[in-house]
């Protein structure tokens, strides 16, 4: 009786175990998901070359998500790897784009001021 019992239960934990073999990368995901927001925050939507970056990203998040729902975490960790660093990628694109808009501002000004005084 016993051992037809532990047959039954063998069999589970085999697969259990097969099952398991790569965690859920779930930490990934969500760094991924706060770079994406972090750019779009910054105005990534607003750069062609970030907002190219930053669809990309979305693409590959959605493609893991996807990846993680099968069970296939391995491939879906790798594809969050593009994903972040596509992410990160447009912010980087967005904080340049902000930063050279702040700088012709700021140059405009100066030459309004240099503009009032002989």
């Amino acid at each position: 009786m016993v051992a037809n019992n532990a047959t039954p239960l063998a069999l589970l934990v085999a697969l259990l175990a097969g099952c398991g073999g790569f965690p859920p990368p779930n930490d990934r995901l969500a760094a991924t998901v706060a770079a994406a927001r972090s750019a779009r925050e910054l105005g990534a939507p607003n750069s062609p070359q970030a907002a190219l970056h930053l669809k990309l990203a979305d693409e590959e998040l959605a493609s893991a998500k996807g990846l993680m729902t099968d069970g296939k975490n391995e491939r879906a960790s790798y594809v969050l790897l593009r994903a972040k660093a596509d992410a990160e990628l447009a912010l980087a694109l967005a904080k340049q784009n902000s930063a050279k808009a702040e700088t012709q501002q700021v140059q405009e000004q100066i030459k309004t001021l240099q503009g009032g005084n002989p």
